[in-house]
């Protein structure tokens, strides 16, 4: 059996050849294997220019200052960081985030709310998106932070982090962006965006897993407190040894993205585009979320009629994804579709097809023909 089309780039991406091999560099005895923390011979010299050229790379990717970049494990330390440690340097109370937003936010507020900290959820339009009038209608004089994704990892919805932003910095409220799907896949400049912190995985872009950032805004500083603690690297915000293979990896992708931005987001649509002209062939299909203001390459389908667990096991051509949160007695609907109005019975029958950098058009019309036949099938 061949092996089948992959299809499911939003929940990780395949490492770039070029960066795999930047990374084998680094791990072995001839190679940059040193602690960059060890400062008194080469190896530890060499390992840390590596780390420092990979930060510039990934500066570079944002638009931001080297200094303002630190290392992480990925996107959900980065939240943890992000939240708790500006809750922790901050004497107000009050959290505004989002009811779709990636369980590495709404845990971290859920646990915060046992300490006290008082969180509001804004609830999304139909379309999925986060209004600047509902947010500035949330904030409060003791709101610290405002915790709002860019694209949704289920949806592929964007919000507008520039009016977002602005109201957040009008106020005087500290705004941080969970970008792990749109960094790399968008172009991102955060000199000019009024963003405040910001998580990223290079997972999602071509790197690999177990490292990510945080972007933290420098001019003018504001008190985050580490989570980690235990030697004071990373400018004392992110204690521990740094995995140079790692941190090469995502330094080398975020080169990769930039230099291939200007033609990945236009030909991504475009197979997100050939996609849905398939889809929509299929009776009962319904496209999920707004259907402009959304990544080039995340698309999420409901079909009438048919249980998405099931149609996702029966295509064994391809590897998607649904939204269903299954239990050991239970599968429930995706509480990002769910928040949005999708009725429960079309929420059950979605699917969440991405595509990706390895994508090609053959690919997408052998996904379309299978997902058309296997629908077909099940209903009949």
């Amino acid at each position: 059996m061949s092996q089948p089309i992959y299809l499911d780039y939003a929940a990780t991406t395949p490492v770039d050849p070029e960066v795999a091999r930047q990374m084998a560099d680094c791990l072995t005895l001839t190679g940059t294997f040193g602690n960059p923390a060890s400062t008194s011979h080469g190896f530890g010299w060499d390992a840390q220019e590596k780390v420092e050229i990979a930060r510039a790379q990934v500066a570079a990717l944002l638009n931001v200052d080297v200094r303002e970049i630190i290392w992480t494990s990925g996107a959900t330390e980065s939240d943890n960081l992000a939240i708790k440690g500006v809750m922790a340097g901050s004497s107000r109370r009050h959290i505004v985030t989002s009811a779709i937003e990636h369980k590495a936010v709404l845990d971290t507020c859920a646990f915060l709310e046992s300490s006290g900290v008082e969180v509001t959820y804004l609830t999304p339009d139909s379309s999925g998106i986060i209004t600047a009038q509902q947010l500035s209608a949330a904030l409060r004089p003791d709101t610290a932070l405002v915790s709002l994704m860019h694209a949704n990892n289920e949806i592929g919805v964007l919000n507008d982090i520039d009016a977002l932003g602005t109201i957040c910095r009008d106020a005087g409220v500290l705004f941080h962006v969970d970008a792990a799907q749109s960094v790399g896949k968008l172009p991102l400049d955060l000199a000019s965006l009024p963003v405040d912190l910001l998580s990223l995985s290079a997972h999602k872009f071509y790197g690999p897993k177990g490292i990510g950032a945080l972007y933290i805004r420098r001019n003018p500083g504001f008190a985050l407190e580490p989570q980690i603690h235990g030697g004071g690297h990373e400018f004392g915000f992110r204690s521990g040894t740094l995995a140079t293979h790692q941190i090469v990896g995502l330094g080398a992708a975020a080169k990769l993205a930039q230099e291939h931005l200007a033609n990945e987001v236009p030909r991504l649509t475009a197979l997100r585009q050939r996609l849905l002209s398939h889809l929509s062939q299929i009776p009962g299909s319904h496209l999920n979320g707004d259907p402009q203001r959304r990544l080039p390459g995340i698309v999420n389908v409901s079909f009438e009629a048919v249980d998405g667990e099931t149609l996702m096991n029966a295509l064994a051509g391809i590897a998607v994804s649904n939204g269903s949160a299954c239990t050991s007695a239970t599968v429930e609907p995706s509480f990002v579709l769910t928040a949005i109005g999708v009725p429960r019975e079309l929420a059950l029958g979605a699917l969440r097809i991405s595509v990706g950098r390895f994508t090609s058009e053959a690919d997408i019309d052998a996904a379309g023909q299978e997902i058309a036949d296997v629908v077909g099938r099940l209903r009949s």
